[in-house]
């Protein structure tokens, strides 16, 4: 059996899978995806969770920030993404980030708008940033039966509020604020939680302290898995370079090459030949 026919027969996942998996010891792979054919891809690699990510805004959109991004324009990558997982084994989970100025404003907006979200989709939870200032919401979102995913640490729809992408909670008050912020979050029904840019031990330190998987982002190793934006790993964007990301391939590279070598053709008449005409 090879690898594409053992994942199709793996079931989808779900929040009580990823749950096990920490019990397990199993670790979580999760990678964003804002479109059909990739989201086809990952799937069919076995990846356990596409994030359907608020980063479109900076590398499908090419905004400086991921603020400008809109609950229809989450909707149309979310509905592509889905369709792409359809397509194979509909193995992963696909989460999708609920907006900048989404959820922030009252409970019941956010009720509302993770409401069309999930209907308009089909997708399998959705994803909100900040810890204490949004435990209510959290619980409101939950207890109708909407799966939340969690995000501590750097939380880049608040950049300007922290006026920098420097590592959080360095600073033990911080540190303790973000762990209780945690165990809020968790008592909310938030099923995951995502842990941005904080120092490793601080890190280990939740994760031992909740029930309920974390997903590291330059949080280091002992998180119960680990996320990258599709684009920084592939080698795609290559003005970006971070500590945390390792590049798994460079498709800058193999991109332009190919581009180039297209170009060239075309205008020396190579392309098409008399073989790839009708």
């Amino acid at each position: 059996m090879n690898s594409r026919e053992s994942v199709k027969k793996l079931p989808h996942v779900t929040t009580r899978r990823l749950l096990e998996m920490k019990e397990q010891g199993e670790k979580i792979a999760m990678l964003t995806a804002y479109d059909y054919t990739t989201a086809r891809i990952l799937d069919r690699a076995g990846i356990d969770v596409i994030l359907v990510g608020d980063s479109a805004s900076n590398v499908f959109s090419g905004h400086d920030t991921t603020l400008p991004i809109t609950t229809e324009e989450m909707i149309y990558h979310t509905r592509a993404v889905v369709r792409g997982i359809q397509a194979e084994s509909s193995r992963a989970m696909v989460v999708i980030d609920m907006p900048f100025m989404s959820y922030q404003l009252s409970s019941e907006e956010a009720l509302r708008n993770a409401g069309k979200i999930m209907k308009d989709n089909e997708c399998d939870a959705v994803k909100m940033e900040g810890g204490k200032v949004i435990a209510g919401t959290v619980k409101r979102i939950t207890d109708v039966g909407i799966p939340v995913m969690g995000h501590l640490g750097l939380t880049p729809q608040s950049i300007y509020k922290f006026g920098s992408y420097k590592v959080r909670a360095r600073d033990r008050k911080e540190a303790e604020e973000l762990l209780r912020d945690a165990v809020l979050l968790e008592e909310a029904g938030a099923f995951a939680l995502v842990l941005e840019k904080i120092p490793a031990d601080l890190a280990a330190e939740v994760t031992r302290s909740i029930s309920i998987p974390t997903i590291g982002i330059g949080a280091g190793r002992a998180c119960d898995g680990q996320v990258l934006v599709i684009n920084d790993m592939l080698g795609l964007n290559t003005e970006f370079h971070p500590r945390f990301v390792r590049r798994y391939a460079d498709l800058d590279s193999v991109m332009h090459e190919a581009v180039s070598r297209y170009a060239e053709d075309v205008r020396k008449g190579d392309f098409p030949s008399e073989g790839e005409s009708y």
